[in-house]
């Protein structure tokens, strides 16, 4: 699993310019690659610890996946980067206890992932990361059905060659169910993500290199390509995201007031907080930990009608509108301010920052 995590912040970090490049959809604000990246650095630093924190996981692949995945919630950004936050946690359910992947699970942990994956948001379209762990999960079940449940090490070898094959074609039919990627002729930047997530995997369980062969025929992935998001219309919204407690009652509240305001609405559980009912306070609810993403046009209502529910954390506005870049990397946004920070992957490549409020 820190095998996994590890490449795929590397890989996720080299890849972020060209997946930028092609991020149209939702919205063309170019930043998908730098946000699955970043999320991914939050996941990789959790397991990445003391002696103590090894001990409390041992070889549970689900304990240090669980691990993962709860810290990418909790600092996940952007659409993309909280549908990889929600794919790990997911995963890491069936996994709990058990001290290798295999075949058989593999193909229980991406069904659930892609199952959780479609729930968390408000509106899922298909042509989106969403097809392609859902393609993912389809080719693991099919072969562990063909090969009756073989736990060894070469079934789930097997089963990571089918789920690659069949990410990338899925990636492939994205251009296809999406308008604006056909119009654009591009593929969806958050499912080629989610591919080179999933190669990653294969690559890390099987001792392999990435099949860069994959990326080859992908269309506006190629060096050369422009960067298709510098060529649309500018949203004039913001993006709003933080962790708050609510009750499930609270949360279906807040997900059709979000819904109504806005829209890219994406609302998934990241733990339980104990607030459990006693003898003497009957009609107390269970309380949980939400992960809350939504664009909206202005701010203030969002973030008004969330404090209203509840005590939320770590509140971040971020601009949608496309930023303008100078040659020492510093950028301008839409309020005024020039963010000179540059955020560097785990190799030479650099990732541009983001225009970020903290409330």
């Amino acid at each position: 699993m820190k095998r996994w995590l590890g490449k795929t912040e590397v890989v996720l970090g080299n890849h972020s310019d060209r997946l930028n490049a092609i991020n149209i959809f939702p919205v063309a604000d170019g930043d998908t690659g730098t946000n699955l990246y970043l999320t991914a650095r939050a996941a990789v630093a959790a397991v990445a610890g003391t002696a103590s924190d090894a001990v409390e996981t041992g070889n549970d692949v689900g304990a240090v996946l669980s691990r993962a995945g709860q810290a990418a919630m909790e600092q996940a950004r952007g659409n993309s980067g909280t549908l990889f936050a929600v794919f790990l946690c997911a995963a890491a359910e069936p996994l709990s206890g058990k001290a290798r992947l295999s075949a058989p699970l593999l193909a229980t942990a991406l069904n659930r992932a892609q199952i959780r994956a479609w729930s968390a948001l408000s509106e899922p379209v298909s042509g989106t990361m969403l097809s392609v762990l859902e393609a993912a999960a389809h080719a693991a079940q099919a072969a562990d059905s063909s090969q009756n449940g073989d736990d060894s090490n070469h079934a789930l070898g097997v089963a990571l060659d089918a789920v690659v094959e069949a990410a990338f074609q899925a990636v492939v039919r994205t251009e296809d169910e999406l308008a604006p990627l056909q119009a654009a002729h591009v593929v969806d930047a958050g499912g080629v993500g989610m591919l080179l997530v999933l190669d990653c995997l294969r690559s890390a369980v099987l001792g392999e290199e990435l099949q860069d062969e994959l990326l080859d025929g992908l269309h506006g992935y190629q060096l050369q390509d422009p960067h298709i998001h510098q060529q649309m219309p500018a949203d004039d919204g913001v993006e709003v995201m933080c962790t708050i407690s609510l009750s499930p009652l609270d949360a279906a509240v807040l997900r059709q007031r979000l819904d109504e305001m806005g829209d890219s609405v994406i609302m998934s559980q990241v733990g339980t907080t104990g607030h459990h009912p006693d003898d003497d306070e009957s009609t107390a609810e269970a309380s949980y930990r939400w992960r809350v993403h939504v664009h909206v046009p202005d701010p203030a209502p969002a973030v008004a009608l969330i404090r209203s529910l509840g005590e939320p954390t770590e509140i971040a506005v971020s601009q949608l509108a496309l930023p303008r870049e100078y040659e020492d990397g510093s950028r301008d946004f839409e309020d005024g301010s020039r963010d000179f920070e540059a955020t560097q992957t785990a190799e030479p490549n650099s990732i541009p920052g983001q225009s970020r409020h903290e409330y």
